[in-house]
């Protein structure tokens, strides 16, 4: 995969793992709409790429993951003055590769979302996750509420948003909303044996399980990909599908009993 030059994001790839790293540690990883587009781009070529199978998504520096977004009115906005991070998740949620989120610093607001949505996170043990949004007067009504209820249950998911805690590492772990916690010293290899393990399995299975996993959330685009990129897929490989195939294209009547001969 050849990337363009990017401003906030940097692409790293071993193999068929491909790391996206928000490269703003400077800002605390937030999001602006550049930082958005970037991502967008390099995940949809993540998605069209055959030779990459999974991918990090991780923030630059060792203290934050991502702090959420950046509310700089000339830095953050687009032209439709709303920050097009709604697109990420859906790229994040819909491609059929893993992506994994290893959390080393602060994951609030934003942040929170931005994991939560990835099929699996690794924290190292100084992670710290939070929602903040009526503090300052903002709301996720979509990926951040619905997906957090699934993953921590939905008193939990009330709690992170109405009260505003700060949760550590191992409480995150305790309540589910992270796969794992590892020392600091030990992240980086970690994230990488995780890596090499879900690079092992069979790519077709964890296309379909990911599209079962999301389809009730994406309803009709949900039900077509499972019917299109899996389903369909399996169906033409079978011989029903390929006497069909070739009796239609000959104009005869199939041979019923090739189906299972």
């Amino acid at each position: 995969m050849t990337a363009p030059n990017y401003d906030d994001i940097l692409i790293d790839r071993d193999g068929p793992v491909l790391t996206l790293t928000i490269n703003r540690p400077d800002a605390g990883n937030k999001l602006r709409a550049q930082t958005c587009l970037e991502l967008f781009d390099a995940l949809q070529r993540f998605r069209l790429d055959p030779d990459l199978r999974a991918a990090v998504l991780t923030g630059a520096g060792g203290k934050f993951f991502c702090i959420g977004g950046e509310h700089d009115p000339i830095t953050s906005l687009d032209q439709s003055q709303v920050l097009p991070i709604v697109d990420v998740y859906q790229a994040i949620d819909t491609i059929p590769k893993p992506v994994v989120a290893a959390v080393n610093g602060f994951a609030v607001g934003g942040g929170n979302v931005l994991h939560t949505v990835c099929d699996l996170t690794i924290a190292s043990e100084n992670a710290v996750f939070r929602q903040v949004g009526p503090m300052v007067g903002s709301f996720d009504a979509g990926y951040g509420s619905w997906y957090l209820e699934d993953t921590i249950g939905r008193k939990r998911a009330k709690e992170m948003w109405y009260l505003n805690r700060k949760y550590s590492a191992a409480q995150a772990l305790a309540m589910g909303l992270v796969n794992e916690v590892v020392p600091v010293a030990e992240f980086r290899d970690r994230v990488a044996t995780v890596m090499r393990e879900i690079t092992s399995r069979s790519p077709m299975a964890i296309a379909g399980l990911k599209a079962a996993f999301s389809a009730r959330h994406n309803g009709v685009s949900g039900q077509a990909r499972m019917a299109h990129d899996q389903q369909l897929t399996f169906y033409l490989q079978t011989r029903e599908a390929h006497e069909l195939n070739d009796s239609f294209s000959e104009r005869r009547e199939p041979r019923t009993e090739s189906y299972w001969s």
